[in-house]
C-alpha cells in the first residue's frame, strides 16, 4: 500500500517592514511573539481554506529587511510560538466543552430518568386526556433536557479539533523570510 504524502501550500506574505507583523499594543513583541490581529487573521484564514494535515510553507516578502538581527529565524520563531500558544488555548476550550458535556449529560440522564418514572407512574394513573398530555410532556421534557450534551458530543467539539490540527501545522509551518516585494 502506498502512502501519500500530506498536500503542501504555500502563502505569500508582503510586508513593508518588520513590525507589521507584530501586535504593536505589546510592548514586548520579540519576546511574547505576539501577532498582529491583522496578520493573525489573514495567516489563519489562508491555513483553515486547507485539509488540517497539510504542510504548510509561509514566505514572507519584507521591504526594509532590518539590519541589526536575522528577520528569518525570528519570526520562525514567533510564528510558531504565536500557533502554538493558540494550540493551547483551543485545546483548554475543548477540555472546558468536553467537561461541560460530561456535566450536562449526567443532569440530563438524570433528569430523562426521573422524566420517564414519572411519565410512568402517571400512565397508570388513567388513561384520559390529561393523563395522556402529562405523560407525554414528561417523556418530551426528559428527552428536551438531552439536547444540550448531544449537541456538544455531535457536533459542538469537532470544529475545535479541527482548529487544534490547523494550529498545529502552521506551528510546524516552515517559514522563510526574503527580501523585496
Amino acid at each position: 500500500m502506498k502512502r501519500t504524502q500530506s498536500p503542501l501550500h504555500h502563502l505569500e506574505l508582503r510586508v513593508r517592514e518588520f513590525a507589521q507583523l507584530f501586535n504593536s499594543m505589546d510592548p514586548t513583541p520579540f519576546l511574547n511573539k505576539d501577532l498582529d490581529r491583522d496578520a493573525e487573521s489573514f495567516i489563519e484564514t489562508w491555513a483553515f481554506g486547507f485539509p488540517a494535515k497539510s504542510r504548510l510553507h509561509i514566505t514572507i516578502h519584507l521591504e526594509k529587511m532590518p539590519a541589526e538581527l536575522d528577520p528569518g529565524a525570528l519570526l520562525t520563531e514567533a510564528i510558531h510560538n504565536f500557533f502554538e500558544y493558540k494550540t493551547g488555548v483551543v485545546r483548554r476550550d475543548l477540555k472546558m466543552l468536553l467537561k461541560r458535556g460530561r456535566a450536562s449529560l449526567l443532569i440530563g440522564l438524570v433528569f430523562v430518568t426521573t422524566c420517564l418514572i414519572a411519565a410512568q407512574a402517571v400512565s397508570k394513573l388513567g388513561s384520559a386526556t390529561p393523563f395522556a398530555i402529562a405523560r407525554e410532556s414528561l417523556t418530551i421534557a426528559g428527552w428536551v433536557a438531552m439536547w444540550r450534551p448531544m449537541q456538544i458530543f455531535l457536533y459542538d467539539w469537532w470544529p475545535l479539533a479541527r482548529r487544534i490540527r490547523v494550529y498545529q501545522a502552521l506551528r510546524r509551518a516552515h517559514v522563510r523570510v526574503v527580501a523585496g516585494k
